[in-house]
């Protein structure tokens, strides 16, 4: 079936990471068992304006913001500049669909997948058919949007970057399997490889393998669907994040996008979603951010060598860390990413050896524990083999990394929890270890108002912010907004008889970004209402 055919607009909710995306998605109507949705217009997210963005500033990707294969380092010229603690709207480009391999012609690559003109980014169809130098053998593929000055940024300091949101642009995305690249290099693509005069011409004869995956909405989720040549359908869960954020290294070298290095770059975390923090140690004056590589989804270790690689617009919040900062995540000096969530600290290993990978994401994990929450080395790394996961991001990208996954909440007697509202710090409680916050004083912070019923033993509250009415039901975990019920997993409580709603469901309830860091040994749950700001 025709893409053009079966487009549909929805809104994303992803519960896990406190997020409320705006988004595209398409559908066919014969996977056997799935219940797919009736299908409406899209509107592609073309680039829009600084008044129009979410964030207070607004980076395009163009001609004039890019450079395709390669990073910014300490010679390049920012493309903005911005105050520290700064809101800014990224439209960001996947470079799949516009490389020589697919033709370098984005209208003609897609139009064999019934997408029309209408549906292709316009940076996407400008970029490929300029005259802009990109060598597909010794060049990275990625669109790498900026390099973007944090006025008040020096080399020893830390850039914070939280991740407030990511919308899909686009309703489809690609995963490709390249040759002599990937977990299985020589033994995939399964076909004779690549012929003499393979180019932008001639792109059949590299004999690489693109899979064109769009989206759809099945029984009220939203996922990735393939094709199974024996009959139906695979199908995976959407979760957008950023493969590329970074700042420039101190090297007037070039520098390729492929491996990530010490100041970020091509890290592939999917953990790096909405609700994220990455510190990134800054060796430059302004710290020159840059950020690309947008994913809908990838899986640990990227075997393939893509993951499904799609545009998103990204908001972010930048701001620069002193040393002695109490949110740094170690005392000592801060020499490469590290990263955190609401659930987990993430300490980060970059290695071409993956052993060595392995190594050094072990000794950033035990630095952490040891100098952040006081264990002591022996301790900690009795603890983390007894209780940390490992994970490889990727392992195709030349440099390897490996994560920790050290979970807050193992750690929760230990922990305190402060909340804050546009700066302004509400009730906030940690109960049978989970984080809460008082559904009265968030609403109230926002500008909203509450209308609390007691009946039959429960609490029910009503609130009001906007024009949007939220509806929280003690003991339940669904929700109703504007009418609309929602199943989100987590159940408010009552303490000292006011009800109190998990952190990690307000964004989705009441359109707000969460984003998490831990300051000494407090965890703080940062909420945003205004980007603008």
């Amino acid at each position: 079936m025709m893409l053009n055919k079966k487009l549909k607009t929805i809104g994303l909710v992803s519960a896990g990471a406190a997020t409320l995306l705006s988004a595209t998605f398409a559908f066919s109507q014969d996977t056997i068992g799935a219940k797919k949705q009736k299908e409406e217009p899209f509107n592609i997210l073309q680039s829009t304006s600084a008044e129009r963005a979410e964030g207070k500033y607004y980076l395009p990707t163009s001609l004039d913001t890019i450079r395709w294969g390669h990073l910014p380092n300490r010679d390049s010229k920012p493309v903005m500049s911005v105050p520290s603690g700064s809101t800014i709207t990224v439209d960001t480009l996947s470079h799949e669909g516009i490389l020589e391999d697919q033709g370098r012609n984005p209208v003609e690559y897609f139009a064999k997948h019934g997408v029309s003109e209408d549906q292709i980014l316009d940076e996407a169809i400008e970029i490929a058919g300029s005259d802009i130098h990109h060598d597909f053998d010794h060049d990275g593929p990625h669109v790498v949007t900026g390099p973007i000055a944090i006025e008040g940024a020096e080399p020893g300091d830390v850039l914070k970057v939280e991740v407030l949101s990511l919308t899909p642009r686009v309703p489809y995305g690609v995963i490709s399997n390249r040759h002599y690249k990937g977990a299985l290099p020589g033994e995939f693509p399964e076909n004779e490889g690549r012929q003499d005069g393979a180019s932008a011409e001639h792109p059949e004869l590299y004999n690489n393998v693109s899979k064109f995956t769009p989206l759809e909405k099945i029984n009220g989720k939203y996922y990735g669907v393939l094709p199974i040549e024996a009959g139906g359908e695979v199908r995976f869960p959407v979760k957008p994040f950023m493969g590329m954020m970074g700042v420039a290294p101190n090297t007037s070298e070039k520098v390729s996008s492929v491996p990530p290095i010490e100041t970020g770059g091509n890290i592939d975390i999917n953990e790096l979603g909405v609700g994220s923090t990455l510190y990134l140690p800054v060796q430059v004056k302004d710290a020159l951010f840059f950020t690309g590589d947008p994913h809908f989804a990838q899986g640990d270790g990227e075997v393939a060598l893509t993951a499904w690689e799609a545009s998103l617009r990204g908001t972010f919040r930048v701001t620069v860390l002193k040393q002695g900062d109490p949110s740094l995540p170690n005392k000592g000096e801060f020499t490469q990413p590290f990263a955190e969530t609401e659930d987990y600290w993430i300490p980060i290993g970059l290695d071409e050896d993956l052993d060595e990978a392995m190594k050094e994401s072990v000794r950033e994990a035990v630095a952490f524990l040891n100098e952040k929450l006081g264990m002591d080395r022996a301790t900690a790394m009795a603890y983390m083999s007894a209780a940390t996961d490992y994970e490889v991001s990727q392992v195709v990208d030349k440099t390897k990394g490996i994560h920790a996954l050290i979970e807050k909440r193992h750690f929760i007697d230990t922990l305190n929890l402060d909340v804050f509202v546009d700066k302004n710090k509400i009730d906030s409680k940690i109960v049978n270890d989970d984080f809460y916050v008082s559904v009265d004083a968030l609403v109230e912070s926002l500008g909203g108002k509450t209308n609390t019923n007691h009946k039959k033993g429960a609490v029910n509250v009503t609130a009001t912010t906007g024009s949007q009415k939220t509806v929280f039901t003690e003991k339940s975990t669904i929700y109703t907004v504007d009418g609309k019920e929602l199943q989100l997993g987590a159940m408010p409580v009552v303490i000292n008889g006011e009800l109190h709603v998990p952190i990690t469901v307000i964004g989705d309830l009441l359109g707000v970004k969460v984003n998490w860091t831990t300051t000494g040994k407090t965890l703080v749950a940062n909420i945003t209402f205004d980007t603008k700001k």
